[in-house]
């Protein structure tokens, strides 16, 4: 087999995104389509490398049994989602909600749960699928743009997703740079503490430009009216399923055991509580149905979930996958990365490659997970080189895989997002503020110098 040259890979993998460029945005193609002309393109590419038919097939299997974990809990939190809606969770969520928050301070303090709750469970995604959810419905009935408020969401989940110690994302990029865990948490503060104090500053202000969004009384009325008309509201009761695998996430419980657990518990709520036929609930886990409010916005937020729902996200995610084990497996994105990093020279420019690294690794390969340990392996010799510190460059990876892989709309994350939220991903990625504030302002500390923890003396990595 011929091994992978710099140019070559760049075309390959420029290619890539000029099919996509020009087919989302030019002609208005399928992204499942545009994915198919990808993976004949770049199969063309790794068959002149000498590799036949069954090694390609192979590196396209191999690339998504890497991500099954993922596509377990992607099953699992449609069929979480819609259990919350028959329990009546995100109803007694809302139905309480509208009572608390505001409009002027609803952005501000839906990021603030949001990253609480993703910092509990170290979960982005189970974090989307639940808040998230709530805060959509909430942002729709006081009249706030959903691309913010899901933009607020993913935001948060990140903070939670990259900060949390109990995140998947936090370990392994710990462990694939040669670090501590909380030696990486360390080093990450310098950089997502500002970061994320802009993105809270920004959606305050943005908050009080809707401070006039203010339900009249008697919609609120309409909306709680409607909502006790069909959910018996007990906020003991229905929030259960929730209490239940936040309680497990922070036993350290793997996730999709919390998930499951609490799937099951919903279903004894919904069946004995809210008087709903077992049939009917057990098949919204494939299937939900739009809810019997009579207001068109809460129908079609209770009718949210199921695995049907997430079969256009999981179809895309395999065929990303696919694509991102022939690019990884065949070593073209290797060889483009490895090109790239011979032309870095100071500290400043090796923390932005990093960044570009692992925003190049989502890009190719349609998750965070390969993206954060190939970065890692590859810019590692060049930190040792430069005396820095390893949490250095496990923050730098996190910043260049975990922050970005949200706003790619064919990584899993992405398309999870979109779905789940009811977002499309280029709508949502301009209110997306800490997610690319996070890296801009971790290149600007470098600049000046601040934390660029310097690697101690005998420090051994591993």
């Amino acid at each position: 087999m011929k091994t992978p040259h710099f140019l070559p890979s760049l075309i390959c993998f420029s290619g890539n995104l000029l099919v996509i460029a020009l087919g989302l945005f030019v002609f208005q193609i399928s992204l499942h389509s545009l994915m198919f002309i990808c993976l004949l393109w770049t199969g063309v590419h790794v068959s002149l490398l000498g590799y036949d038919y069954p090694s390609i097939r192979q590196m396209m299997v191999e690339g998504i049994s890497q991500a099954l974990p993922a596509i377990f809990i992607f099953m699992l939190i449609g069929m979480l989602i819609a259990a919350f809606m028959q329990s009546g969770t995100v109803a007694a969520l809302i139905f309480y909600g509208l009572d608390l928050l505001s409009p002027t301070w609803f952005l501000a303090a839906g990021l603030i749960l949001c990253s609480l709750m993703s910092v509990a469970t170290g979960t982005s995604w189970g974090t989307a699928g639940t808040v998230g959810i709530v805060l959509i419905g909430l942002g729709s009935a006081m009249n706030i743009p959903l691309p913010l408020v899901a933009g607020m969401v993913i935001c948060g989940a990140t903070f939670g997703d990259k900060m949390s110690p109990v995140s998947d994302t936090t370990n392994l990029a710990a462990m694939s740079a040669g670090t501590s865990l909380f030696r990486h948490i360390g080093s990450m503060l310098y950089t997502t503490v500002p970061a994320y104090l802009l993105c809270l500053l920004s959606f305050l202000a943005l908050g009080f430009t809707y401070a006039d969004s203010n339900l009249p009384q008697a919609q609120i009325s309409e909306i709680q009216l409607a909502l006790s008309a069909v959910f018996s509201l007990n906020l003991f009761v229905t929030l259960l399923p929730l209490l239940v695998m936040l309680t497990l996430s922070l036993s350290r419980v793997s996730a999709e055991i919390s998930m499951s657990v609490s799937i099951v518990v919903a279903v004894i709520v919904a069946v004995f509580y809210q008087q709903q036929l077992p049939a009917d609930v057990l098949n919204s886990l494939w299937s939900n149905q739009p809810g019997q409010t009579g207001i068109i916005m809460l129908d079609e937020l209770l009718g949210r979930g199921g695995l049907l729902s997430m079969s256009w996200t999981l179809l895309l995610s395999v065929m990303a996958l696919g694509l991102g084990g022939m690019l990884y497996r065949s070593g073209i994105l290797r060889a483009l990365l490895y090109g790239f990093i011979q032309r870095l020279r100071s500290a400043t420019a090796l923390v932005a490659g990093t960044i570009v690294g692992g925003l190049t690794g989502n890009m190719a390969m349609g998750e965070a997970y390969i993206s954060i340990i190939l970065n890692s392996q590859l810019f590692g010799p060049a930190y040792e080189e430069k005396g820095l510190d390893a949490a250095v460059l496990s923050r730098s990876v996190e910043e260049g895989s975990t922050m970005t892989t949200a706003l790619i709309p064919w990584t899993t994350a992405g398309a999870f997002y979109a779905v789940t939220l009811g977002v499309p991903v280029l709508e949502y990625l301009p209110y997306a503020f800490f997610n690319y504030l996070n890296p801009v302002v971790s290149v600007l500390m470098a600049a000046l110098g601040v934390g660029l923890l310097k690697k101690k003396i005998g420090q051994i990595k591993g």
